[in-house]
């Protein structure tokens, strides 16, 4: 499975070659870089319309991923224990191959998140954890969508989809101004959310580990080992803002 391309999705936008996503993450750590020192003698921009509109465009993307996960998981009866790809060109194994596309593609959309911060001087939203994410899951999603677009993954994308719905909901109320602010006392609960949804696919990913799963224990163990290091990261970022901020 690491050797051979899932022939459905080769031909599709960005996923035969490695070149245009690695192009994609060379730019953005190029942005991340570089950015900052463009702005520095300007104003922040405010890009509030702009904000808005995308905010609410990634929340109807998001609703649509995780509804197409899980109504083709449950047409298809899928196992969310052990599920191996169908490779088949199937109608429902195409549609799940189609929908893990979109989520790759929502991941490379997602890059936008730090351009917006950097354009408005929001640098100390650009944290390591910020970039190390954004550009560690387009990578882990391209290569799931060229070898493994479904089976297993697929639980990773439903959660996923489902988390960046209310993860969106949040950016697309603070972006309606400071007079929002009395509406966000939840962004706590939305960090444990996050904390939640990692456990659950580790859990979910290390329990094939120890089972007879025809589903590519390589994959697994890529995605439990990268999803302790999101854990560790978002933990951190939980003691720091909640817990020793408070104190």
């Amino acid at each position: 499975v690491f050797c051979f391309s899932d022939p459905r999705t080769d031909p599709w936008l960005l996923v035969h070659s490695p070149l245009p996503v690695t192009f994609l993450f060379a730019s953005y750590l190029f942005v991340v870089a570089l950015g900052p020192f463009y702005m520095h003698q300007r104003k922040p921009l405010k890009l509030r319309g702009l904000l808005v509109a995308y905010n609410l465009a990634m929340i109807t993307l998001s609703s649509y991923m995780f509804y197409e996960f899980l109504v083709t998981s449950v047409l298809a009866n899928y196992s969310y224990l052990c599920q191996p790809v169908d490779y088949s060109r199937s109608e429902l194994g195409t549609r799940m191959a189609r929908v893990c596309w979109w989520f790759f593609f929502s991941k490379v959309i997602e890059l936008l998140d730090t351009v917006f911060f950097i354009l408005r001087k929001k640098r100390e939203q650009v944290t390591f954890l910020h970039v190390y994410h954004h550009g560690t899951m387009l990578f882990n999603w391209w290569s799931g969508v060229k070898y493994v677009p479904g089976g297993q993954a697929f639980f990773i994308g439903m959660l996923n989809s489902l988390v960046h719905i209310f993860m969106y909901g949040y950016y697309a109320l603070a972006s309606l101004g400071p007079q929002m602010h009395r509406y966000l006392w939840w962004k706590r609960y939305l960090t444990i959310m996050q904390l939640c949804q990692f456990v659950a696919i580790a859990v979910h990913s290390s329990y094939n580990l120890f089972t007879e799963c025809p589903f590519p224990d390589g994959f697994n163990i890529a995605v439990f080992l990268y999803i302790l290091s999101l854990i560790a990261l978002f933990l951190h970022f939980y003691y720091r803002t909640y817990t020793r901020g408070k104190k």
